[in-house]
């Protein structure tokens, strides 16, 4: 029994140099496709994000990540003040707009 696994682990092919090789440009692989699959489409995402906020302007209607609608009525800086219902009023930081409603979107 000894002597065939003795065989068997003779007659296996050495990995040495070709092998680590071979693991590396499998590993570079890796990260090529978690970078064009992962990283790269966020990257855009954000890009488009951040532009979308800075052409808010007053009368814009506006969705925030906590889900409350209003209208602009006052841009600062980094903040925006947005109408809600009736005369309430609300400030929030511009970063925490999540998305701007299109004419006609409801």
């Amino acid at each position: 029994m000894y002597e065939a696994l003795l065989t068997v682990v003779v007659a296996a092919p050495r990995e040495g140099a070709n092998g680590t090789f071979v693991f590396f440009l499998n590993m570079i692989a890796i990260v090529f496709i978690f970078y064009f699959l992962l990283i790269r489409p966020q990257r855009k995402e954000q890009q488009r994000h951040k532009e979308m906020i800075e052409r808010l302007r007053n009368g814009d209607e506006v969705v925030t990540t906590g889900g409350i609608v209003g209208e602009v009525i006052r841009s600062e800086k980094d903040l925006l003040i947005i109408r809600t219902a009736g005369e309430s009023k609300i400030t929030v930081e511009r970063n925490r707009i999540s998305r701007k409603i299109e004419v006609g979107e409801n």
